[in-house]
């Protein structure tokens, strides 16, 4: 269960120092008041502010608008436990949600059955404002493999029913796995048709790969949405930087209803990538090239709103401008997830992050995508694995990604081509692990990839060694168009490359015991809402035989 009644004693996050020697001059650079930056850096630091949890609890019954306007979520299923999560907010576009500063008691219950008449464990958490009023509960002691269904209740109010399901035992022989894979939906850009479909998958899990959120501003009109039956409140129409804009921005998000109900349809695994704090950050590096002791006081408030706005454990909760985002999952012996943060450890891009053919820099061994730590943990998990499917859900394009047909073709800095003797001590251990059946999920490029993984990307002839699939945007770049100008450049300069489509959805992927199928599902637009939903191509790749065939 979450934090109750206290703050969690952490370890000293790596930055404390950094932080607390920064303090005077974010108060002179008035870009904090002087209290404001006293209370910022204590937050950050893990100083717990005098009173804290100490607010008074509010009798439930006296709220008269429902509070659970921002739906209910779980995630990270294991075999006996899985996270369930809400935050209650009756006025969720005000900065309180409509709930002050006063602790609210929630129940909560788990049931074989949608009318709950077999409920299997149920209980009682606190919503705390210093946690936004976010609730989450890891319940424990369930039976492996199989669906539950859940819901809170506070004063007379009961949230909408979530559908949840518990990972099958460990090392049981699991004869397929159904999930989905989405990423980047800016709420400016457009409708969650996607997630609509995503709800009405029959699948186990949701892989969300990043920018869930997005900080750029969101004008009345909600942008590409072109609201004509409502108009949303000035206070999104700027940049989040601090803890209460993103707190409110997940409630602006949150607030779509398909987005809603893909997280009551099923459990969600989250990971971020850079949006969810600022475009293309690396570690304490935002793109404007501030100070990094004022960057991470930004990157604090936003890795805190995050943790309380999504399906995560305790073990998730930030310690200032630090959390412990990567993490494993099982899924009897079918399947190992890696589940990969790729923003938060790494170097700054290379060549100032524009487009360049390869040197020095995105070849010096000390640069690194992951930090050292968990390119360790990520090549251990792998020789300790023993599951059939060694899926990598992470966030940038691993493969090579060649973008123009020069001899010496320009690659992206922000992707793994930025970061190659990382990439390359991946791949070898990948290799003396005997990674079998590697498969890699991928967000942020707002297009459908498949790729072949190669031994060597340079030469077609070398050994395919895995699989990548990158799930296209749920809104981001808007409609998208099948071709995009670049299709025939990238192509013909990338033979690994199997498919590339422009288009928005999501991916659906089934694991089964002697192959691996993926099928590339889109939608028509999402400017306009409600939009049909396709499979536009789908591939298989065989256990024990890398390499993808289309079907």
């Amino acid at each position: 269960m979450a934090p109750t009644g206290r703050l969690r004693e952490h370890a000293a996050s790596p930055h404390d120092a950094e932080l607390r020697d920064a303090a005077p001059r974010l108060a002179r650079r008035r870009f904090l008041t002087v209290t404001a930056a006293a209370a910022a850096l204590a937050f950050t630091t893990n100083l717990p502010s005098r009173g804290a949890f100490a607010a008074t609890e509010l009798d439930a019954a006296r709220i008269t608008a429902d509070p659970f306007t921002l739906g209910v979520a779980s995630g990270d299923p294991r075999p006996d436990s899985v996270l369930l999560w809400t935050r209650l907010a009756p006025a969720p576009f005000e900065t309180d949600g409509g709930l002050g500063q006063q602790r609210v008691s929630v129940s909560w219950e788990v049931a074989l059955d949608d009318s709950f008449a077999v409920v299997v464990q149920r209980g009682t958490a606190l919503a705390y404002p210093e946690y936004g009023h976010s609730v989450r509960v890891d319940v424990r002691g369930l039976v492996p493999g199989t669906p539950y269904y859940y819901r809170f209740r506070t004063g007379t109010w009961i949230s909408p029913t979530g559908r949840t399901r518990t990972a099958p035992q460990a090392g049981s022989a699991v004869p397929s796995l159904r999930l989905a894979a989405v990423a980047c939906q800016a709420y400016h850009d457009g409708y969650y048709t996607a997630h609509r479909h995503v709800a009405q998958e029959d699948v186990d899990l949701v892989f969300h790969l990043g920018d869930y959120l997005y900080e750029y501003a969101v004008n009345s009109a909600g942008g590409a949405r072109g609201y004509t039956d409502r108009v949303l409140p000035p206070v999104f129409n700027r940049e989040t930087s601090s803890l209460t804009d993103y707190r409110m921005r997940y409630a602006l998000y949150k607030s779509d209803p398909d987005l809603r109900a893909a997280h009551a349809a099923h459990p969600f695994v989250v990971t971020w990538d850079d949006h969810e704090t600022e475009n293309n950050y690396a570690a304490d590096r935002d793109e404007n090239g501030s100070p990094p002791e004022q960057f991470l006081v930004r990157r604090a408030a936003a890795y805190r709103a995050y943790w309380e706005n999504q399906p995560l454990r305790a073990a998730q909760l930030p310690q200032g401008p630090d959390a412990q985002l990567y993490r494993r999952l099982q899924w009897g012996s079918l399947a190992q997830f890696d589940i990969l943060d790729t923003r938060q450890y790494r170097s700054d891009q290379a060549y100032g992050d524009a487009p360049h053919v390869p040197g020095p820099e995105t070849d010096d061994p000390a640069r690194s995508l992951t930090g050292d730590a968990q390119e360790r943990w990520l090549i251990d998990g792998w020789a300790a694995s023993t599951a059939l499917w060694n899926v990598m859900p992470q966030q940038v394009c691993f493969s090579q990604r060649r973008l123009d047909l020069n001899a010496q073709a320009k690659l992206s800095m922000d992707a793994w081509d930025g970061y190659r003797a990382n990439r390359d001590r991946v791949v070898a251990g990948a290799k003396a692990a005997g990674a079998g059946n590697w498969l890699v999920l991928t967000g942020d490029v707002h297009v459908a990839y498949a790729l072949d993984i190669k031994d060597d990307f340079d030469d077609p002839d070398s050994a395919t060694l895995g699989t990548e699939l990158t799930c296209t945007s749920v809104t981001s770049g808007r409609d998208g168009v099948e071709r995009p100008a670049n299709w025939d450049t990238y192509m013909q300069a990338n033979p690994h490359l199997r498919h590339y489509d422009g288009r928005r959805g999501y991916l659906r992927l089934e694991l089964g015991r002697h192959s691996a199928r993926a099928d590339f599902r889109t939608v028509t637009a999402v400017t306009t809402p409600g939009a049909p939903v396709t499979t536009t191509a789908s591939f298989v790749t065989e256990a024990g035989s890398p390499g993808l065939q289309p079907v």
